[in-house]
């Protein structure tokens, strides 16, 4: 399933730092897993943080929609975001 706000292409989710975010554009992973993360608030559109992760770096932790979750390296690099529009 590819889920697009816009035609830009954005960058992957995993490459922000801790701290940093961005703005949630397409996520390109099959339905069932593009819907699960939907349900938890990755939606196009929402503003997405870094936070922490693990020793090894892999699961990574992001912010959104007021809950934290953690994510695999894998799956973050196959959502796209772009950087938040300038208030």
């Amino acid at each position: 399933m590819q889920v697009i706000v816009n035609s830009e292409t954005g960058f992957p989710l995993i490459e922000l730092a801790e701290g940093e975010h961005a703005v949630l554009e397409r996520l390109d992973l099959p339905e069932e897993f593009a819907r699960r993360l939907m349900e938890l608030g990755f939606l196009p559109g929402h503003v997405i943080t870094a936070a922490r992760s693990a020793p090894g770096g892999d699961p990574r932790v992001f912010r959104v929609d007021g809950s934290e979750i953690a994510l695999r390296r894998d799956t973050a690099a196959r959502l796209r975001v772009r950087p938040p529009a300038a208030v």
